[in-house]
């Protein structure tokens, strides 16, 4: 045999594994002349013609003495009067050789001159000629004839028995060619698939006549249908049952080996095996159960024994999804299969208990990695490693590895169903914001004990550029509810908060000094000390430029807010009364001026707090205004927008207007009892801000 080093590419992604396929050196041997010659008779001859009728026991026999007297004489002839009786002229119809009882006219119909010996029909088997069937069937008939003629029973048994023999040749090679049915030749297939179904047919005869009462034993039914049908169990063990590959015992090998050959050998049946077949013999059905039942105890036996994470895996990724999607119903088999109801491979309670296993495996698995890449993490930022630069962003690999991890289960899961994904996502969703409490309780630390470190600012810009590719993962590849998701963020959201109040902490530290000036020079030159302020913080500002363009922007949002805030502290110090209207106005137009320029800054880098633009001119124009009725439509106007504004808010600027009498004050500050109850603030202003 010459053997092909082959490679397959397995199922669903698995890898490549090598395949020895044997090829025979020489084609399969061919029928000699005189076998072609009969093969042409039996192929012309109608398929009534397959199997003669009964034949007159008596006859047969008498010939058999006639031969045994002739035996030397006959010799030279060899086996070709075997098969004269096909060849040869009919005979008449109603016209019965003068040996044959009348009863058994009918059997030689079909047939001329005498049957052959036992001993020829022997010697023909073993050359493995199948048109003997036809005399064979003739002998047990005329056996039959004789039982109910009243033959001794010593006699029927003689005889009895060497028909029984000659069938249990007939039958191996019958049964050879059958179960090698790719390597027999299409006539000869033919030939025992004719076979087997005319003994079928004797057995359903046999069991409509009923038992007899004479002598014979009992032969029938010889079941060969069934029989063929145990061969091809036995030939799938065979074929299922062999090494995948050379020194590759390895379970993933052998189930896809057992799955290749599976899917090969059915698509064989089907495209070469069942144009042949008789309907009767089911042959796509017959091979498909065979395989089906050695697949399946395969893989409950391997279901028995305790499985690492690997092999559950494995054991569900064929049962749920390669063995009825990639086999079962690949496009050659799928039609031929759809009735067989060949199942599952498992039973549905184990295959949830091993989906639970996954499961928890799973959980298992991602929570440890993730575990280990945050240790990982932060042993970098203890050791004082600067973070990766990327597009002139500070980054850091944690989040892209956190969602590949999970990313990863996601998928493994629904390789295996779509549903077990759908399971698995709740499980990863409790995991993911387990770790994200955990990566914000370690980020919180970093930032108390990690502040004299040099890459401290860098490490704190990379960790709140982390919430960029974690925000969108979720918001675009999980499909969560707003409250889940909000809970997920949650954790993001204070991470990156007090990642920006610790950018911003030494900046804030500089611009409290410069705020006191409005209160310590009474508010004398506002605009000069407005304008170091703004200076201070354009100066700082390209440190934050390593901050990812969206949080670069909300750092100066939250620079805005603090400007803002720090101002409305200095009006709130109630270190300045004004006693006139002109001083008022006077300071109402410093107000707008500077809220004018701190917004015209903001904005140009990149500030879009628009929400907090009326907070400082409508302080302005409450200080300006006069008319206590007018007062109160303002700061009823103020309290809309800013629901945190509160009474000891309202007083502190008040105050400043040394003018207003006390029930006026008393009665502006009632305007916020009914303007908006106790509404809670959507952005924080006045609630930052505290009136001593």
């Amino acid at each position: 045999m010459l053997k092909m080093m082959t490679y397959f590419q397995g199922f669903s992604g698995h890898q490549s594994v090598p395949v020895t396929v044997d090829f025979p050196r020489s084609p399969p041997k061919l029928p000699s002349t005189s076998e072609a010659e009969s093969e042409t008779s039996m192929s012309e001859a109608s398929s009534e013609d397959l199997v003669p009728p009964l034949e007159a026991g008596a006859a047969l026999y008498r010939e058999e003495e006639k031969a045994a007297k002739k035996k030397e004489k006959k010799k030279s002839k060899g086996l070709a009067s075997v098969f004269s009786v096909f060849t040869k002229g009919k005979k008449k119809k109603g016209q019965p050789s003068s040996a044959e009882p009348e009863g058994a006219a009918g059997s030689r119909q079909g047939l001329d001159g005498p049957l052959p010996t036992v001993e020829e029909l022997k010697a023909a088997l073993e050359r493995g000629r199948l048109e003997v069937a036809r005399p064979l069937l003739a002998l047990e008939r005329e056996l039959a004839a004789a039982a109910a003629g009243g033959a001794s029973a010593e006699e029927l048994v003689r005889r009895q028995s060497k028909v029984e023999a000659l069938y249990e040749l007939l039958r191996d090679q019958v049964l050879g060619v059958l179960r090698r049915p790719l390597e027999a030749a299409p006539e000869r297939l033919r030939q025992a698939l004719a076979v087997v179904a005319e003994q079928e047919r004797e057995d359903r005869q046999a069991a409509a006549a009923g038992p007899g009462t004479s002598a014979l034993e009992t032969t029938r039914p010889r079941r060969w249908l069934q029989l063929w049908r145990r061969g091809v169990a036995e030939a799938a063990e065979e074929r299922m049952g062999g090494r995948p590959a050379e020194g590759a015992e390895v379970p993933e090998s052998v189930f896809l080996h057992m799955g290749r050959t599976m899917k090969e050998d059915l698509e064989a049946v089907v495209e070469r095996l069942k144009p042949l077949f008789p309907a009767e013999f089911g042959v796509v059905a017959a091979y498909a159960e065979s395989y089906h039942q050695h697949f399946a105890a395969h893989v409950a036996a391997t279901a028995q024994f305790e499985l690492c994470e690997r092999d559950t895996y494995m054991l569900l990724v064929w049962v749920q999804n390669l063995y009825p999607n990639d086999i079962l119903n690949s496009p050659k088999l799928a039609g031929e299969l759809q009735g067989v109801g060949l199942g599952s491979l498992l039973p549905p309670k184990q295959i949830r208990l091993l989906e639970a296993t996954f499961l928890s495996n799973e959980a298992a698995n991602v929570k440890e990695l993730m575990t280990r890449a945050l240790e990982l993490e932060a042993q970098r930022w203890a050791q004082d490693m600067p973070p990766q630069r990327l597009d002139g962003h500070c980054h850091s690999e944690l989040a892209i590895d956190i969602i590949q991890i999970i990313s990863q289960a996601q998928v493994k899961a629904e390789s295996i169903t779509l549903d077990l994904g759908s399971q698995i996502r709740q499980v990863l969703l409790v995991e993911l914001l387990t770790f994200l409490r955990s990566y914000q309780h370690d980020f919180n630390e970093f930032l108390e004990r990690g502040k004299k470190l040099r890459s401290y600012r860098a490490n704190v810009i990379a960790n709140i550029n982390n919430c960029l590719s974690f925000r969108t993962s979720m918001e675009q590849n999980w499909q969560v509810p707003q409250d889940t998701l909000s809970l997920l963020l949650g954790p993001l959201a204070e991470l990156k908060s007090h990642g920006f109040s610790t950018l911003l902490q030494s900046l804030c530290e500089d611009l409290k000094p410069l705020f006191k000036r409005f209160s310590h020079t009474r508010w004398a030159v506002p605009m000069e000390t407005l304008e170091k302020i703004i200076a201070t913080v354009g100066v700082r500002l390209p440190e934050f430029s390593e901050l990812q363009d969206c949080f670069r922007e909300e750092l100066v949002e939250a620079v805005h807010l603090h400007l803002v805030k720090e101002y409305i502290i200095q009006l709130s110090k109630r270190r300045l009364v004004l006693k006139t209207a002109e001083q008022q106005q006077q300071l109402a137009g410093h107000i707008l001026a500077n809220a004018d320029a701190i917004q015209h800054f903001c904005t140009e880098h990149g500030s879009h707090a628009t929400w907090l633009q009326p907070a400082l001119p409508t302080l302005a124009e409450i200080i300006r205004l006069q008319d206590p009725s007018a007062i109160k439509i303002e700061v009823a106007t103020y309290a809309t927008s800013y629901p945190d504004f509160s009474k000891g808010h309202l007083s502190a600027i008040l105050a400043i207007k040394g003018n207003l009498s006390n029930s006026d004050v008393k009665s502006i500050r009632s305007i916020l009892d009914v303007s908006t109850g106790a509404q809670e603030p959507s952005r924080p202003l006045f609630s930052l801000i505290k009136i001593g």
